[in-house]
């Protein structure tokens, strides 16, 4: 769950770049959305690693 939760972290900062630097001119918006979405993402799965105590999920 941990690397989950990594994973989201490093593309909800690439959307960040992208979005809020103005290197995506036309995608900016999109790279935003996109920001908040996997920024979101990412404290929900620390949530769950923390409240599984850092166990791995069966799946």
């Amino acid at each position: 769950m941990l690397w989950w939760a990594l994973a989201f972290f490093l593309v909800a900062v690439v959307a960040a770049i992208l979005g809020f630097a103005g290197i995506a001119t036309g995608l900016a918006a999109i790279a935003e959305i996109l920001f908040y979405v996997f920024l979101a993402l990412f404290v929900l799965s620390l949530l769950a690693y923390f409240f599984m105590g850092g166990r791995r999920s069966a799946v």
